[in-house]
């Protein structure tokens, strides 16, 4: 699942404001969660990060920046 373009290598920023966070990323996207779901998004985004980073490690000569979103 990739765009054909290149991976962000820039983080997103994450704000709370007025009881929601609110998620502002690359390509002008912006999202506005629920503490709650903030939570869950970053839980699966830190255990997607650990995969990338062991999928890198099995993939001789790729590093990780080179590896597909």
């Amino acid at each position: 699942m990739t765009s054909g373009r290149p991976p962000e290598r820039e983080p997103g920023e994450a704000v709370a404001e007025d009881g929601l966070v609110l998620l502002d990323g690359p390509d002008a996207v912006a999202v506005t969660m629920t503490a709650e779901a903030a939570r869950a998004t970053a839980a699966q985004l830190s255990s997607a990060a650990d995969a990338a980073e062991r999928d890198a490690l099995d993939r001789p000569g790729v590093e990780e920046h080179d590896s597909p979103a």
